[in-house]
């Protein structure tokens, strides 16, 4: 029986990935330096350094997914409104996760991370706040 919940699954396997590819696009399609993402993020300048050269955030999983595009998409608009001082970081993370909730991303990290059937929270955006 599978114990993991979805939520752990973001932290280890699509956080890091969120994070590089918005940090990639501040800094080359939004000219911003690696120290002053490095404060968006509320992370050291080494980390950016790291997701800029790719040593971390690299999951195959949402990079070869067939709804990458939509992904990227929706990375592009979210570092838009970050550099653009129209939202914050963590909503943008948000926004983002969503995005790989309802593409079946996050429930294919699931079973292949768990080899488990994911739960419907794993694909379900509708779930409601208490």
């Amino acid at each position: 029986k599978c114990m993991k919940i979805p939520c752990e699954l973001v932290v280890w396997y699509v956080l890091p990935t969120i994070r590089r590819e918005v940090a990639r696009e501040l800094v080359k399609a939004h000219g911003m330096t690696q120290a002053q993402v490095a404060r968006k993020f509320g992370v050291t300048d080494a980390a950016i350094s790291q997701y800029l050269r790719k040593k971390r955030g690299n999951n195959p999983l949402i990079e070869e997914s067939p709804s990458y595009p939509q992904f990227e998409n929706e990375i592009r608009a979210a570092a838009t409104r970050i550099c653009d001082e129209d939202s914050e970081f963590a909503t943008e993370i948000c926004r983002i996760c969503t995005v790989v909730k309802s593409t079946g991303m996050l429930a294919r990290i699931y079973e292949v991370q768990t080899g488990c059937k994911p739960p419907s929270c794993a694909c379900d955006v509708n779930i409601i706040a208490l």
